[in-house]
């Protein structure tokens, strides 16, 4: 463990804790006034709860950290078919909120299986791609785990739950085209997408709107929410949004003096906790947090184009993506730029699973660092005999 605690990357460290930190500050401030006034509960609530899941995810993740990326495959390839059956019988059993079949319903607490397919399915397709990195020019070693991966997208976006299923078909596709597959592969099938989606396209103009829930039409009309037909509908939420960026102008209104948080935004405490942010911290608040993601994901690319071998550059690049994607859909629906999809902020927004898988890739990236350092050190000790 002294090796591993030696060669983990420092500064990442230090960031993803301050982001977590920071992000636990801002769930108690945004929650505290629903947990008391909606649900009559501690204004901790949210606050105990979401501890608890970064602490159990940290204490999982020592132990994580001790395994050799090697061994990776074994795992994701069992678990890929699990959360495969998960999210078939989840549409059985599963518990429906905000319109969508997306949790299991354990009790104290629910899981969103949906969600573990993201950080799954990223190691699952790192490790299978560096395993046959010998046969990528063949197009059934290529394509088979793409079929699969198409299998789980179907699942997600039958819950329905169009944001999980974007952002998911989005790390696949990365994942595949910086991949060392064959040039003649990659291209057919960049043809075979961009005709898929014109043809989707197409089909929509054309009145295949009805494979799309009422809830997912609704959020595609997503311009001027503040209207008079549309603020207490479908633009609630973003408009009051807005008013509480509005409210917090450079310097905000101060930690804890939220206005909008008195129920005005329903989900201050999750999708919409960049709005209380910007409200009680103001735009040098937003600043900060823009600051640090930017450290944060800039030192996660730079330990994947550190890495020695196929597997660790693409974990790293696939965490990257991750985030990054998590990060741009949020701000997205929240600043009206595209339809909002109920996408958490990283470590900012309520949500234990999220949370979870939060943490655990964040130690795969530290895992494939000190890899990386002990790599280097076997080197420096070879060419040292010699």
């Amino acid at each position: 463990m002294r090796k591993i605690l030696k060669n983990i990357d420092k500064p990442l460290l230090i960031i993803s804790c301050i982001l977590f930190i920071f992000g636990l500050i801002m769930i108690f401030s945004a929650s505290n006034v629903t947990a008391f006034m909606k649900y009559d509960a501690s204004p901790y609530r949210y606050f105990f709860k979401q501890s608890l899941f970064l602490m159990v995810s940290f204490i999982a993740s020592i132990f994580l950290i001790r395994f050799h990326s090697k061994s990776y495959h074994i795992i994701a390839n069992f678990a890929v078919y699990v959360v495969g059956a998960t999210l078939a019988l989840l549409l059985i059993y599963g518990s429906v909120r905000n319109r969508a079949i997306s949790w299991i319903d354990l009790g104290f607490f629910s899981i969103q299986p949906s969600e573990f397919a993201k950080i799954i399915m990223i190691v699952w397709l790192s490790c299978y791609y560096d395993k046959h990195k010998d046969r990528l020019n063949q197009y059934v070693t290529v394509l088979y785990p793409i079929l699969i991966a198409a299998v789980i997208a179907g699942l997600i976006f039958a819950q329905p739950d169009l944001g999980t299923t974007i952002i998911y078909t989005f790390i696949v596709a990365v994942i595949f085209f910086i991949a060392p597959i064959s040039k003649e592969i990659r291209n057919k099938v960049l043809m075979i997408i961009i005709g898929g989606i014109l043809v989707a396209a197409l089909v929509l103009v054309g009145g295949g709107s009805s494979l799309l829930t009422e809830g997912q039409k609704e959020r595609f009309d997503f311009s001027n929410p503040c209207s008079t037909e549309k603020f207490y509908g479908t633009g609630n939420q973003v408009c009051n949004g807005y008013i509480a960026i509005n409210n917090g102008s450079f310097l905000g209104v101060g930690l804890g003096n939220s206005t909008q948080k008195y129920l005005y935004l329903p989900e201050a405490h999750t999708d919409f906790i960049f709005a209380i942010i910007m409200e009680e911290l103001g735009y040098l608040g937003a600043i900060i947090i823009f600051v640090l993601y930017y450290l944060l994901i800039g030192r996660i690319i730079k330990i994947g184009r550190d890495s020695y071998n196929t597997r660790g550059f693409l974990i790293c690049m696939g965490v990257a993506v991750y985030i990054i994607l998590h990060i741009f859909v949020n701000l997205g629906g929240i600043f009206g730029v595209i339809p909002m999809t109920g996408v958490p902020l990283p470590f900012m927004s309520y949500g234990g699973s999220f949370a979870m898988c939060l943490v655990f890739a964040l130690t795969f990236v530290q895992r494939i660092n000190v890899e990386n350092q002990l790599y280097k050190e076997t080197k420096l000790k070879k060419l040292r005999k010699k």
